[in-house]
């Protein structure tokens, strides 16, 4: 729920110009389509730099306030990008950069922000160019400006990529070497859900390293493929990834334990109504009933030598059928136990805030234990370790509905596991 703190003119003249789109005329000839198309697509990057511009200024706003009142930058950071991301209905980390990348476009690069502005180019293509000169100085970046600008509305997005890049080293190879070096820091590995019940597990590796492991993939993969195997090259390479990784001799020997949200019916009950309620798995997110039976069912398999492959440890968490809430843990403590908090990492899935999708850190009382609020879960939430802190700032106040400094609410609320009804889903 997004709740205006109030309305001015040019506020109003904006929400006009959001009726006025949806009352365009459908009855017109695909000539005139294209057109709209185009006029659409340049307003819409006349509106990034808009929103630009505001973010930029709204961050110079709240920063000079909070410091006259004591507030410490890393907290004040926090405050903006939290409030940004709520009103542009992404996470405090994206908010974050965004915030970043539009005070560098706004103040520092007239060229790219001005085609930005006029329709030139795309939002994404101007951030672009923000992000891989955000590390040289004021003046090689607006060297970078000056030469590109021209280009901009004629590249892609990889070639905006590549050009900043080499402009950028061209005026600052020194620094651009320390950048990489210092970038090997941030090596990690994530795993993010995929469509039709795949994950994708990516590691952001030094490039050597990183192009080093893709050859040796690549080459057991192409001797595989001689020897006769029939597997695909990239199904190859995604079996040998698991096994080198595990230690197992095949992919499918490696051990599983995963906690899987389902109701009775859908586990027990496949033919009656509820039985084709999709599973919740924890980590990755909606699974078809019939795939989450197979999980939950499954047994042993063997190898070709007879052995039995690893075992799968499945814990199971059942849903109320009428309410679709898990069962709940109660404590007297300030902090929660581990396993409650690992009950509200399974019920919240990701961090509560509206628009974060990052995992839960914290486990977060929604009324304050120092005002009262009690260690149970149902005042219980998980929060990202950002929202968690943001929502610690002055002027914050988060419960059920969260408010920020600037008087705006937003609901949070948790999302809809297996078996909710489907009245309260809605």
């Amino acid at each position: 729920m997004f709740d205006p703190a109030g309305t001015d003119v040019g506020t109003a003249a904006l929400a006009e110009m959001l009726r006025t789109l949806g009352r365009l005329d459908p009855d017109v000839a695909d000539a005139v389509r294209i057109d709209r198309i185009r006029l659409l697509e340049e307003l819409k990057s006349a509106a990034a730099a808009a929103q630009a511009a505001e973010m930029a200024a709204f961050a110079d706003s709240q920063r000079d306030a909070q410091v006259a009142v004591g507030g410490k930058p890393d907290a004040i950071a926090r405050s903006v990008a939290g409030q940004v991301g709520l009103a542009r209905r992404v996470s405090a980390f994206h908010a974050r950069r965004y915030v970043g990348w539009a005070t560098i476009l706004t103040r520092e690069l007239p060229h790219t922000f001005r085609a930005l502005a006029h329709g030139r180019v795309s939002e994404w293509r101007a951030i672009i160019v923000a992000r891989e000169t955000a590390w040289l100085s004021r003046d090689h970046r607006a060297v970078v400006d000056a030469q590109l600008a021209a280009r901009l509305d004629t590249l892609g997005d990889r070639q905006v990529e590549a050009e900043a890049k080499k402009l950028a080293y061209r005026l600052d190879p020194h620094g651009a070497a320390a950048k990489i070096r210092g970038a090997e820091s941030d090596r990690r590995v994530s795993l993010r859900p995929a469509p039709e019940a795949m994950a994708r597990l990516t590691a952001l590796l030094p490039v050597a390293q990183g192009v080093a492991a893709y050859a040796a993939l690549l080459r057991e993969a192409d001797t595989a493929r001689t020897r006769g195997e029939q597997r695909g090259r990239g199904q190859v390479m995604a079996d040998t990834l698991v096994e080198r990784l595990t230690g197992q001799t095949t992919a499918s020997d490696v051990p599983v334990e995963i906690n899987l949200v389902m109701t009775a019916d859908t586990l027990l009950k496949p033919t009656r109504p509820g039985g084709t309620e999709p599973a919740h798995l924890d980590g990755y997110g909606p699974l078809p009933a019939p795939v989450a039976r197979e999980l939950a069912l499954g047994t042993p398999t063997t190898t070709e030598d007879g052995a039995d492959s690893a075992p799968r440890w499945i814990r199971r968490l059942f849903t109320h059928p009428d309410t679709g809430q898990l069962i709940a843990m109660e404590s007297r403590r300030r902090t929660f136990a581990p396993a409650q908090r690992r009950y509200l990492q399974v019920q919240d899935q990701w961090c509560r805030t509206p628009y974060c999708d990052a995992p839960i850190r914290h486990a977060d009382h929604i009324r304050p234990a120092d005002h009262g609020g009690p260690t149970h879960l149902h005042n219980g939430r998980g929060l990202c370790e950002a929202c968690n802190y943001t929502n610690q700032t002055p002027g914050w106040h988060s419960q059920i509905e969260i408010t920020t400094p600037t008087g705006h609410r937003y609901r949070s609320r948790p999302p809809d596991l297996p078996g909710t009804p489907h009245w309260r889903a809605a």
